[in-house]
């Protein structure tokens, strides 16, 4: 998906990418069924193939987890979804080596439908694992429900299939390390540490100030962009992408009370106290797993948006440590050429706004090593 030239609004998305997602969304059974085939195909190959501290870039939108997903994606031993990847994800082997073999025209990279001056092509990375998740989980994205997964969750039909997605994605890839951003597996963080206890997690955070500024932001342009355009909608629900838009909901973290409140101010126009209520829900949460576990503690890294852009090689470097992953020059470069403090927009909240914001982020803020202030791009 991917705006038009010259439209400022319209999302696009190809006919026969429309077709072919419906069709595989509205038969999650089938297509789960031809992946496990796909598996048995390939026992082979896949015999030496093993999910080994997987990395998952977690946490809310617009905190820089695309930005980290595309500087791992540089390293050489790292494998992550693609955008090419998509209809077909649940046979990324067979799908992959076909378009392998089919003639391509190689457009120029485009900007992607965020506005954010990030270009991408088909081979750029992407968050698709949504779709897994909820082929097996079909209630996950229900705001009334929590949406929390723990220890105590289990799903061996999901859990075999999830494993062994990520080996055939190793193998098409020929990767060691998968990479995955999901900005819902931040309410997942222990339970994907129960399947993989040497996993890694990086956690961006950022500036509630800034942060909420940005979401807001995105969601106007996302509605903007699916008036009148059905396609748009139907493509993000699909792929699991409900963070913005027209059927914008909010991830219960298990308060529903709050996520109540949180919809209800949506509903009524409220968007900077309900973004700010949503922050602090998510962040929260995430702040009291860390400090509940101690195991899980140690595997996480809380990325903070500021500082990586203050200082790009030295914060990447902290992060390809903790992710057990060598720190090749090139992908240290990219880090120095690739990373800025957005320049395109910035905050113009109204003081009452900011105290809002303050009220109900500032407590919050403070245990994710956060201070809240409008920051002016240099």
């Amino acid at each position: 998906m991917g705006k038009h030239e010259g439209e400022k609004t319209g999302f696009h998305v190809d006919t026969w990418v429309h077709v072919l997602s419906g069709w595989i969304s509205r038969h999650p059974g089938l297509w789960t069924r031809l992946g496990n085939l796909e598996t048995r195909l390939l026992a082979d190959p896949l015999a030496g193939v093993a999910v080994q501290q997987p990395v998952y870039i977690a946490g809310l939108a617009r905190a820089g987890s695309t930005l980290l997903l595309e500087l791992l994606n540089a390293h050489p031993e790292v494998a992550t979804h693609r955008y090419r990847d998509f209809p077909f994800l649940f046979t990324p082997y067979m799908w992959n080596r076909f378009l392998d073999r089919v003639p391509r025209r190689e457009g120029p990279p485009t900007e992607r439908t965020h506005g954010d001056g990030i270009r991408i092509t088909p081979e750029s990375p992407e968050a698709f694992e949504e779709m897994l998740w909820m082929a097996f989980f079909p209630d996950l994205h229900a705001p009334s429900n929590s949406n929390v997964l723990n220890q105590e969750t289990s799903r061996p039909e999901f859990e075999r299939f999830y494993r062994d997605h990520i080996r055939k994605l190793l193998l098409v890839r020929d990767g060691s390390r998968y990479v995955s951003k999901g900005n819902y597996n931040a309410t997942r963080l222990e339970y994907l540490q129960k399947l993989y206890g040497d996993a890694r997690f990086l956690i961006p955070v950022r500036d509630p100030v800034w942060h909420i500024a940005s979401l807001m932001k995105q969601q106007r342009l996302f509605c903007a962009g699916q008036r009148g355009n059905p396609r748009a909608l139907a493509h993000l629900q699909r792929v699991g992408h409900f963070e913005f838009g027209e059927d914008r909901r909010p991830v219960n973290a298990g308060d529903s009370s709050a996520v109540e409140a949180i919809r209800a101010l949506w509903a009524q126009g409220a968007e900077v106290e309900g973004w700010a209520r949503y922050w602090a829900h998510i962040h929260s949460f995430l702040a009291d797993r860390l400090e509940s576990s101690p195991q899980l503690a140690e595997a996480a890294l809380i990325v903070r948006y500021e500082e990586l852009c203050d200082a790009p090689d030295q914060q990447l470097q902290t992060i390809l440590e903790h992710c057990r992953l060598s720190q090749p020059d090139a992908v240290l470069d990219l880090a120095r050429r690739r990373v800025r403090f957005p320049t395109y927009y910035e905050p113009s909240f109204s003081p009452e706004e900011l105290e809002t914001i303050r009220q109900w982020t500032e407590p919050t803020a403070h245990r994710l090593g956060l201070s809240l202030q409008q920051r002016v791009p240099a």
